[in-house]
């Protein structure tokens, strides 16, 4: 038996009136995933223990096998990690977004206009964190480059009692009451002040403008924490596991679990992502010996940070389309394919953030190139009502995994 994890992050919604009051996984043609549905075990699960922030990192943590109440240190670590920045046990890692601030009435009193910075590449954003490091890099903060908008500083010897908040919470929004305050937290916002004035100068930037594209003209901080440690995927559930994700957050708890990191080209994290490339890693790996793939789609959750309900909806459907209905014909040629299909968190529309509430899973299984039909069908498609509907809830994320492999 193979098992699997596809992942539509922050797939969950509510009813949207521009879809007749459905949400965007009732809207979405997925013929695939339905079909899993009418043979599936189907329900609630909640992946965000009370007390912890809805973030990516612990509800992904949970959904892969981790009790994030025990091995949750931080997102921005996480993302270190897969960077391959070499952190002591005394440094603070923290998240470095790029963004785009509308500063006419002054920095403090700034709006956050896109946490991305039009998803500037991966090239351009490096040259800009690279001329930060020049000009603001210290043996106290170091600045490294990620992906995209994505990026690192490591504070030696830091701290983190500081609440920093994740730009995507306060798109649109006038940054004065997000920004860092106190004391503890004066070094880390003139950081953020001098990056703006390095920043909205740089050539780089200038020639964006020009081109149409949001200047990045600041940097954020947000996600601090300090050096993960978990324990061995292999030898906590008897299985080799691999991680397929464009996402850093997960290629950092693949690789501090000791899991596969499947490369992807075309792998970019939004709608225009390497669907089909994905599924075929997931076959890959199925054929190299591995016995579990975690396959992380973030797509839906940035159509949900980015209010763009028509691409979430479009999202979906690719997922189904290029990912789920690809992995059901495999197990044909790889044997039966243990399914579970679930989001991390959902990520309304309407909130353009990440919220806490339980999210649907169904389970099923794929034989001989088609969904087992060997239990009796429920007639039901895969949506957060009909997951509510069944009564099934499981109140720790975590324990997912084990509905899986049993």
């Amino acid at each position: 038996m193979k098992y699997i994890i596809i992942l539509g992050d922050g797939m969950s919604d509510y009813p949207i009136p521009q879809l007749d009051n459905k949400t965007p996984l009732e809207a979405a043609y997925k013929p695939h995933i339905d079909a899993l549905a009418a043979y599936s075990e189907m329900g609630l699960v909640t992946t965000v223990p009370s007390g912890l922030a809805p973030g990516s990192d612990v509800a992904n943590l949970a959904a892969i096998g981790y009790d994030p109440t025990i091995f949750y240190t931080g997102r921005s670590p996480l993302e270190a990690m897969s960077m391959n920045i070499d952190m002591s046990d005394t440094d603070v890692a923290l998240l470095c977004n790029l963004v785009t601030l509308d500063v006419r009435d002054g920095y403090e009193n700034a709006t956050m206009i896109d946490y991305s910075a039009d998803e500037i590449c991966s090239e351009d954003a490096k040259v800009l964190i690279d001329f930060l490091q020049e000009k603001l890099g210290t043996p106290q903060y170091k600045f490294y480059p990620g992906i995209s908008y994505r990026h690192c500083v490591i504070w030696a010897e830091g701290l983190l009692e500081l609440k920093l908040v994740p730009p995507h919470d306060i798109l649109d929004q006038h940054i004065t009451s997000y920004l860092p305050k106190g004391e503890v937290n004066a070094e880390i916002l003139a950081l953020m002040k001098k990056s703006y004035d390095l920043l909205s100068k740089h050539p780089l930037n200038i020639q964006r403008e020009k081109d149409g594209l949001r200047p990045a003209n600041s940097i954020w901080l947000w996600g601090e924490g300090k050096r993960p440690s978990l324990d061995l995927f292999e030898k906590k559930f008897g299985i080799r596991g691999a991680i397929i994700s464009a996402v850093d957050l997960l290629k950092g708890i693949g690789k501090c679990a000791g899991m596969m990191n499947c490369e992807v080209e075309g792998a970019t994290g939004n709608i225009h992502t390497n669907f089909t490339g994905k599924a075929q890693a997931a076959m890959q790996a199925f054929r190299d010996g591995y016995d579990y793939v975690y396959l992380h789609v973030e797509a839906p959750d940035e159509c949900g940070h980015r209010n763009e309900i028509e691409n979430k909806v479009k999202s979906i459907e690719l997922i189904d389309e290029k990912i789920v209905g690809p992995i059901i014909a495999a197990s044909k040629e790889l044997g039966p394919i243990r399914i579970l299909v679930m989001p991390d968190h959902p990520t309304p529309i309407s909130l353009r953030t990440h919220t806490s509430e339980p999210v649907p899973y169904l389970i099923a299984t794929a034989v001989d190139g088609a969904v087992n039909e060997s239990r009796p069908p429920t007639n039901m498609t895969y949506s957060e009502a009909n997951a509510a509907s069944t009564g099934l809830h499981e109140e720790n994320g975590y324990k997912m995994i084990n509905k899986l492999l049993s």
